[in-house]
C-alpha cells in the first residue's frame, strides 16, 4: 500500500501514549512515531528504517518491527497487508474500531466505520458459540479516481 495510500482525517501527535500498557518511551520510539505522524501513506518496516536512517536516526531493523507491533498492539496505528502479502503500517487517522476501503491500482486507503458489519460479527459469533471475537474487513477495489482512469 505504500505506492499512494493516503489518509482522511486528523492526525494524531508524535509521542504515543506510553501508558496504555507501560511502554517506555524511548528516543526509537519517539522517532518512529514522529516518521509515522509526518507520512500519509503506509509503509513497511523496511520503509520506515530506511526513512529513519536516511535521517540519521539509528534504529535496528528488529527494533523497528517491535515498536510498529507495539503501536499496532496499542491502537495508535493501523496494519493492513498489501498486494504482496507485506505488512503495512500507518497512523491511525480514526480512533477506534474501523475497516477500510483499499484501491488495488494506486493504494488510497480509505478508514470506515461499518455498525451493520460490527452487528453481524457479533450475532454471527453468538450464534456459533464464539466468545472474545475480534475481526478485520479489508474491501479492495478500485478508487473513483483509478475507476475513471480506466474508463477514459
Amino acid at each position: 500500500m505504500s505506492q499512494g495510500a493516503t489518509a482522511n482525517g486528523s492526525r494524531t501527535t508524535a509521542a504515543p501514549p506510553a501508558a496504555a500498557k507501560e511502554q517506555r518511551v524511548t528516543k526509537q520510539r519517539v522517532a518512529v512515531s514522529a516518521v509515522l505522524d509526518e507520512l500519509t501513506d503506509f509503509v513497511s518496516t523496511q520503509e520506515l528504517h530506511r526513512i529513519l536512517q536516511e535521517r540519521g536516526t539509528s534504529v535496528s531493523l528488529a527494533t523497528s518491527y517491535r515498536i510498529l507491533q507495539s503501536l499496532a498492539d496499542d491502537g495508535l496505528v493501523d496494519v493492513l497487508r498489501n498486494t504482496d502479502g507485506e505488512a503495512v503500517y500507518r497512523r491511525c487517522a480514526v480512533t477506534g474500531h474501523h475497516h477500510h476501503l483499499l484501491c488495488r491500482s494506486c493504494g488510497k486507503a480509505v478508514e470506515v466505520e461499518a455498525p451493520a458489519v460490527e452487528s453481524w460479527a457479533a450475532r454471527t459469533a453468538t450464534e456459533h458459540g464464539f466468545t472474545a471475537v475480534e475481526h478485520t474487513v479489508e474491501i479492495f477495489g478500485l478508487c473513483p479516481e483509478c475507476t475513471a482512469r480506466n474508463t477514459a
